[in-house]
């Protein structure tokens, strides 16, 4: 059994690691391992975020928690809107921008996977220094067309049924699995398990959560992230009698979503 500490693992969005802290625009850093770097944004109306670019190592992701995006994506700026509950995935060698169009301000999980130097290319903007990151701009062919991106909205993806736990597939690509859990009342949970291959993360968006790592049992509130690395023994549970929301998030996928699919209802 591998032995962690908790402050490495239970990640409160208050707590995090500050990128910028502005009145329209606040970001701040998760977690960032090897697997998968996991900031929170908020912008105001108004707020554009990088000019049109492609990654070509890895896959950026985005889960929309609160206001609206709006993403230009593929060689022609196909416009897609993600309001709260939506969710844009883009693989490598799509182009793609994001503006936050509304009048709301807007906030979003964003997750890379892998890292390839996202979370250094963040504290090099904000320390004024250089950082290498596998971004790059659009390709003089425009890249990959913007169907290739997945987009899923509120409410929607694939549905999953478990007793009184209702799963949605929200995206699965080689290098993350996103799912959304609504848990309506109480919930034992998995066995006690790790993954070799993969991390697992639990950003808490209603409810609560109860988690065991390592042998030690927390509760996770709302905008709360559990990250559990590689190796790292855990299960998780809801004991209360109300409802819990959470996005679930494996990277990479390694066959967690066909494995979702085999063991439904």
């Amino acid at each position: 059994m591998t032995s962690r500490p908790l402050d490495d693992v239970l990640v409160r969005r208050g707590d995090a690691e500050t990128i910028t802290r502005q009145d329209r625009r606040e970001v701040v850093v998760l977690v960032e391992r090897p697997d998968i770097t996991i900031t929170w944004s908020r912008y105001a109306p108004g707020e554009r975020g990088p000019d049109p670019h492609v990654h070509r190592g890895h896959t950026d992701a985005f889960y929309v928690l609160a206001g609206e995006l709006t993403f230009l994506v593929g060689p022609d700026d196909e416009r897609i809107r993600a309001p709260a509950g939506g969710f844009v995935a883009v693989p490598p060698n799509v182009v793609h921008s994001f503006v936050n169009a509304g009048s709301l301000e807007a906030c979003w999980l964003n997750l890379h996977a892998p890292d390839t130097g996202f979370g250094a290319y963040l504290r090099a903007l904000r320390d004024a220094t250089d950082a290498d990151f596998d971004s790059f701009d659009p390709p003089a062919d425009g890249g990959l067309p913007a169907r290739e991106a997945i987009v899923t909205g509120p409410g929607d993806g694939e549905r999953l049924m478990y007793g009184n736990r209702v799963v949605l597939l929200k995206g699965a690509l080689p290098d993350v699995c996103v799912t959304e859990w609504v848990l309506d009342g109480r919930f034992e949970g998995p066995h006690l398990h790790q993954h070799d291959r993969q991390v697992d993360s639990f950003y808490v968006l209603e409810g609560e959560l109860d988690l065991t790592i390592e042998g030690s049992v927390h509760t996770a509130g709302p905008d709360t992230l559990a990250f559990v690395p590689r190796g790292v023994r855990h299960t998780f549970a809801h004991s209360g009698a109300g409802r819990a929301r959470v996005v679930n998030v494996h990277a990479p996928d390694g066959g967690f979503a066909d494995f979702l699919r085999r063991s439904a209802d």
